[in-house]
């Protein structure tokens, strides 16, 4: 038989859906169809009972439900129903639709794909002979991690609370901040075979009819076999041209959540994943944190310009030094200018190939202690920062200013780790540029680089918003952060009007004004 390496990568397949059949009548087609349907899979628990003259079934996926649960909610109230309680069928179903049985949450299926999605979702499916309509009982006891702190975002000061892995434990955190009718939560699956499913909100008054359709019909033409994280979603709602940054957001913080819905943003929360997708998300948004709104203006502001004063060194600064030292030594400062040109003639590779090296060693460095266990990681970093760093510098392979600007850069990287993916990138084109064109090269990528940035829009709202097109109500959150008795002036009432509309980032930028 041959082997196709190419249908490993599963996730990545195109995998036609089982064609949906309507649920049998009889329960001997059931079971049949539900073998045939899950390859008779061991893991599919069917229990049968005989309850007042009529057969049903209990289809279950083993660890998805509650033993207990099961037993004490489902089994027991089963084996008690008396016959003059339900004479046929559909008196049994009738009976099991009341509520007579208790579950955090009932649903109904009537084709086979609509069992299988409830039964793998922690529910008990209840299937009675003669009829079309099953009842799900939802007794979930699958094991989740539970609400702790978020490892990507950290702040000083505010909740300690991170979104999990559970998409209805996700809601609740949100519900929980905001109290108020005006969040409005939408259900939809996607992917043909994981039938993932979504949480889309938003808070209405706050957000453009137009926005939320437009999210609705992007979701809807996810065609993918297989959504594991949010951001197999996130593609789709960026525009469909490529450029090094996007138009969506993410989040592991309900708080910094519930603050772009108040702006008129919408939330996209995916199962199975702790972080929520912010649609739109403007470039300005990557240099403010949740912190910046519970420091002092002026602290705030001064924590902004340094963010941003970061971005652009850690982007140009390698380029830049390696355009100086190769094409322009006239504008290098006399005092600085024997100490860089001797280090460049005393070590055997140009500038540009020294700080290519010095590159990407950093960036196998970094990855070796990212993917290794902790304490082994602990270790590569020290090998390398000390062991190889200092050998490579005493042995004159690698010049010492080149070491520190290399380690400059690496710092400032990480002083906005949500751009720290394009920043690599861009900061290894920018590199090119400068050793092949000079000072040239670097303003050229600089405009590429800028009209990139300001053609790039998200559902028709532009990324570089306030700045342009300008805004000069909605500067007052860009890069200097007025005070909250300025900022509450747009703040969402609760007595406003529900059909008022507003466009997402007329109010604010940043973390923005909660409820």
């Amino acid at each position: 038989m041959k082997f196709d390496a190419g249908r490993c990568h599963g996730a990545y397949q195109k995998l036609e859906p089982e064609e949906d059949q309507p649920l049998p009548e009889r329960l001997e087609d059931f079971l049949v169809a539900l073998r045939a349907r899950t390859g008779n899979s061991d893991d599919v628990v069917v229990q049968y009972h005989t309850v007042a003259g009529c057969a049903l079934a209990v289809v279950m996926f083993e660890g998805q439900v509650s033993n207990q649960q099961v037993s004490q909610l489902l089994l027991g109230p089963l084996g008690r129903l008396a016959p003059e309680e339900a004479q046929d069928s559909a008196g049994v179903l009738k009976w099991l639709r009341d509520g007579t049985l208790l579950a955090s949450d009932q649903k109904e299926a009537r084709t086979m794909n609509e069992v299988l999605t409830l039964a793998m979702s922690g529910f008990a499916v209840v299937v009675v002979d003669g009829q079309k309509t099953a009842v799900a009982l939802g007794y979930q006891g699958f094991m989740t991690r539970g609400v702790g702190e978020p490892s990507s975002e950290v702040n000083l000061r505010g909740s300690r609370e991170g979104f999990c892995e559970v998409i209805n434990y996700n809601v609740a955190l949100v519900r929980r901040r905001l109290k108020s009718g005006l969040l409005t939560v939408e259900s939809m699956d996607t992917g043909t075979v994981s039938r993932t499913k979504i949480k889309i909100l938003y808070l209405r008054g706050a957000v453009s009819s137009s926005l939320i359709q437009a999210v609705r019909k992007k979701l809807a033409q996810v065609d993918i076999s297989v959504v594991l994280d949010s951001a197999y979603l996130q593609p789709f709602l960026d525009r469909g041209r490529f450029s090094f940054f996007s138009g969506t957001g993410s989040t592991e913080r309900p708080d910094v959540l519930c603050a772009k819905l108040a702006e008129g943003r919408i939330g996209v929360l995916v199962d199975g994943t702790p972080f929520a997708l912010i649609v739109p998300f403007l470039f300005a948004e990557h240099f403010q944190t949740m912190d910046d709104y519970t420091h002092r203006p002026y602290f705030a502001t001064f924590l902004r310009l340094l963010r941003m004063a970061a971005f652009f060194v850690t982007v140009f600064l390698p380029g830049y030094y390696v355009a100086m030292v190769t094409y322009h030594p006239d504008l290098i400062p006399d005092l600085l200018l024997s100490s860089l040109i001797g280090s460049v003639l005393y070590t055997p590779l140009p500038a540009f190939w020294e700080a290519v090296l010095v590159f990407l060693l950093y960036e196998l460095l970094r990855e070796a202690g990212l993917r290794l266990p902790r304490p082994i990681g602990h270790a590569v970093s020290i090998v390398g920062g000390l062991v190889i760093g200092d050998a490579a510098v005493s042995a004159g392979l690698v010049g010492l200013p080149m070491v520190i600007l290399i380690a400059l850069t690496a710092v400032t990287s990480f002083v906005v780790p949500s751009l720290y993916q394009p920043v690599t990138i861009l900061r290894l084109l920018f590199l090119f540029a400068g050793g092949m064109l000079g000072l040239f090269g670097i303003y050229l990528g600089l405009g590429i680089f800028l009209v990139d940035l300001c053609s790039l829009q998200t559902l028709g709202i532009p990324v570089t918003a306030p700045a342009a097109p300008l805004d000069t109500r909605s500067m007052r959150d860009l890069l200097v952060r007025a005070g909250w008795k300025k900022l509450e002036q747009s703040d969402l009432r609760v007595d406003d009007v529900p059909g008022a509309e507003k466009r997402a980032g007329d109010d604010c930028v940043g973390g923005g004004p909660v409820l």
